[in-house]
């Protein structure tokens, strides 16, 4: 624990990155219970207000308050960058780990089906499944998580192929315990830190999809409140009235550098001699 503490004041981008995170989260949570407006409430009449008192974010095109659409939308958003990343890493890890210590056939199959899917450029590929599937956020979500598994199944399997010539673990063959308990508590386990580290920054290309396609309109709907897709409704406005789109786009470059700087952190702290130095 005192490692930890001390890796954390030493590395400040970590700080800065999880105390923007938490505040953030705090925001997202505490927001509808404190008096904010309602994300849905029309007011026509205060339609397109700038930054005030009364709309401290403005107002966008139907008087709705935008500070309330961005607390209200980051839940989704948030939801559903953590959401696809935990679907993504139980299937690729699952596939990509029997994959790497089993080997032979199933290796084979595993390894082909992934690489067919990473032949796509990942947006591309979640747009033509989100447009297969039918615009709505569930829908988004599965099509981001498809495209998200096979990078963790790729991993889980060079980290698997790395750990199965352990000692340790030929020791646990040569004693004859059952594969599936050397798969989950000596694979596995000792190959955790690189997949956490990846899911962290993973969490944060899960908001960027998500948000492009709720842009393009493939993922929330109106009136829904979502970050991609109130940047895609406001961006008419963007000359006239650059804080419609301004405020949901400056909340997702936050969020998503928030992650990746945790990330980073985190590939350090599982790196011994990086942690060392520190």
């Amino acid at each position: 624990m005192n490692d930890l503490i001390r890796f954390f004041r030493i590395n400040t981008l970590a700080t800065a990155g999880t105390s923007i995170l938490a505040c953030l989260l705090v925001a997202i949570l505490l927001g509808p219970f404190v008096g904010i407006a309602s994300p849905l409430e029309l007011n026509m009449a205060e339609r397109l207000q700038p930054p005030s008192a009364d709309h401290l974010f403005g107002t966008d095109s139907f008087g709705r308050d935008m500070l309330a659409r961005i607390i209200h939308g980051g839940r989704y958003t948030l939801a559903i960058g953590l959401g696809v990343v935990v679907v993504a890493f139980i299937v690729g890890v699952f596939f990509g780990t029997i994959a790497g210590f089993l080997g032979g056939i199933a290796d084979m199959v595993i390894m082909r089906i992934v690489d067919a899917i990473l032949s796509f450029p990942a947006l591309v590929l979640a747009i033509a499944l989100a447009a297969a599937f039918g615009p709505s956020l569930q829908n988004a979500m599965l099509a981001v998580a498809i495209t998200l598994a096979p990078q963790f199944a790729r991993l889980a399997r060079s980290q698997a192929l790395g750990v199965s010539v352990k000692p340790y673990v030929e020791a646990a063959v040569s004693l004859g315990l059952p594969k599936h308990r050397i798969l989950w508590r000596h694979v596995l386990v000792n190959a955790i830190g690189p997949l956490l580290v990846q899911a962290s920054l993973s969490v944060g290309s899960a908001i960027l999809q998500t948000a492009s396609l709720g842009f393009l309109g493939l993922g929330a709907q109106p009136p829904l409140a979502e970050w991609g897709a109130d940047v895609s409704a406001n961006l008419q406005f963007v000359r006239s009235s650059p804080w419609t789109a301004l405020g949901p786009g400056f909340a997702i470059l936050t969020t998503v550098l928030c992650f990746n700087l945790i990330g980073d952190a985190l590939a350090d702290w599982f790196n011994p001699r990086r942690r060392s130095e520190m």
